[in-house]
């Protein structure tokens, strides 16, 4: 599904992807990601779109922003929202979905293939936007755990569907317990 001389840019929404990695226990290696979908077209950008908790000194994803930000990715980043639910729960909220769907309609005109990194639901109309405007849409994540990590309309509207656990052997490697960002509730 993918062509050699396509223009293609990468939209990884961070807390679905990680979500989706853990569910099938293998932690993303960033660099052989970005290698596999050069090796695949013309890969123009790699988005990585997250929120940061800034309120504790040290954010247990500082150092995985901070790799990606030296190595080919476009960090997109805005301060986690922390808050306490009914139950007294310290909740941590950061909804990164507007800040991917606006970028991604304004690189549109610019790429023949956009490459989303993440199951949710919310991004179906997203999707059909940018099929109109003549950009093939590819998305990734998996219907291999339970449940599956990806909406059934989001899986219907794209193009082309990739199961990450068919990357598993190309961008991934064993979890390491140490690098795991916040959980952030990916539909906030």
């Amino acid at each position: 599904m993918f062509y050699r001389d396509e223009r293609l840019a990468l939209f990884i929404d961070g807390s679905n992807l990680y979500a989706a990695a853990k569910a099938l226990s293998f932690d993303i290696d960033y660099k052989l990601l970005r290698q596999e979908f050069v090796r695949r077209g013309k890969l123009l950008r790699a988005f990585y779109y997250t929120a940061l908790l800034e309120s504790e000194e040290y954010s247990p994803i500082r150092p995985l922003v901070d790799w990606l930000q030296y190595n080919g990715f476009t960090m997109v980043t805005k301060p986690a929202k922390e808050f306490t639910d009914s139950q007294g729960r310290r909740k941590v909220k950061g909804n990164m979905d507007i800040e991917l769907t606006v970028d991604a309609l304004e690189t549109a005109e610019n790429v023949d293939h956009i490459v989303l990194f993440s199951g949710d639901g919310d991004f179906r109309p997203l999707v059909a936007a940018l099929q109109r405007k003549g950009v093939r849409v590819s998305v990734c994540s998996t219907i291999r755990s339970q449940p599956p990590m990806i909406a059934d309309d989001l899986r219907r509207q794209c193009d082309n569907f990739i199961e990450l656990d068919e990357l598993r052997d190309v961008i991934g490697r064993p979890p390491r317990e140490m690098t795991q960002p916040p959980d952030f509730a990916a539909n906030s």
